[in-house]
């Protein structure tokens, strides 16, 4: 069984290799990536957790799927992926999410689909965040304080939005219950 820290390397090696085939220098991607270049080191050497939004750019960078990062082996298939109850690959393990990706193995695939738990903070300050395309989520569980270009949107268990996550936006978890949403990123 992988350990945390060697599943972060198996990451950060395949991220580096697909990088360094497409004749990239560290400086010029973290550039491209909107980064710090020490960040992105620390990513690439496996030394912190790779956030989900960023493996979805850098999977679509060099237009491989994000299978392949996740797991170092190819998509392939082509007609269904079956993925069971609590089976998905965890993707993110920062302190304000936890991501379980629901399909890591269909091949050319128009979205990435995650089940996120946010789990209640004492601090209600959230670490913005974004990335290209467009975002469908709809809450499985408790009640989310949405946070997206100067607003504040509370969803509550059966609630959906649809947004354009270029802008920062930040879920955080209400009533002090920790809260689940299907998420579709496109």
């Amino acid at each position: 069984m992988f350990t945390l820290n060697e599943y972060n390397k198996d990451i950060g090696n395949r991220v580096k290799e697909l990088r360094e085939l497409s004749d990239i220098t560290i400086q010029d991607f973290a550039e491209e990536l909107d980064i710090d270049e020490t960040m992105y080191k620390q990513y690439e050497n496996g030394e912190v957790d790779i956030p989900a939004s960023f493996l979805c750019e850098i999977a679509n960078k060099f237009q491989v799927d994000l299978g392949l990062l996740l797991t170092g082996e190819e998509t392939r298939m082509n007609i269904f992926d079956v993925t069971r109850a609590n089976k998905g690959i965890s993707v993110e393990r920062r302190k304000e999410y936890k991501y379980e990706n629901l399909c890591t193995k269909f091949i050319d695939k128009k979205a990435e689909i995650f089940i996120v738990t946010v789990d209640p903070k004492e601090d209600t300050v959230p670490s913005l965040n974004s990335h290209p395309g467009q975002e469908f989520n709809y809450v499985l569980e408790g009640s989310l304080k949405l946070y997206i270009h100067n607003n504040e949107i509370t969803l509550n268990k059966g609630d959906s939005i649809f947004f354009d996550s270029s802008h920062r936006h930040a879920m955080v978890a209400l009533n002090n219950e920790k809260a689940k949403f299907l998420a579709i990123i496109m």
